[in-house]
């Protein structure tokens, strides 16, 4: 038995509307079209649900977004420099201090911040050193 040819023959209709055409674009992430590492996805939704305003715009979560990949970024640069100084290949929660604490602007940024176990700066106030006597010098 003959099977009956289609009805519209093997060409693709071309129908008005839609968008763009016929061309499909591989789907790209909120964090790829903004060029951040950080997800801007993520940030968005946890800002929704911390209820902070009624409305955000769609700026928002990529600049917060993209201000706190530079913190990270400038906080990891500088504690891979402090574990550097103390011949360490990893850094620990010592050398974020010892980062954070020796630089002026995050030291006022992360004031009230305690990181777990990573101790304080060496420092020995001037008035406890022992006093240099006459014949030292």
């Amino acid at each position: 038995r003959a099977v009956p040819p289609p009805l519209f023959g093997t060409q693709h209709i071309m129908v008005k509307g839609g968008r763009g055409g016929g061309s499909k674009k591989k789907a790209q992430s909120k964090s790829a079209k903004a060029g951040l590492t950080f997800p801007v996805a993520r940030i968005g939704r946890a800002l929704r649900t911390m209820r902070l305003a009624k409305r955000y715009g769609a700026g928002g979560p990529v600049y917060l977004t993209a201000v706190i990949e530079y913190m990270a970024a400038e906080v990891l640069e500088l504690a891979g420099n402090a574990a550097r100084d103390n011949k360490k290949s990893r850094i620990i929660p010592r050398h974020i201090t010892l980062a954070v604490r020796n630089d002026e602007e995050l030291n006022k940024f992360l004031g009230g911040v305690t990181v777990a176990q990573g101790g304080v700066l060496p420092n020995i106030h001037s008035v406890l050193l022992p006093k240099k006597s006459k014949k030292d010098a």
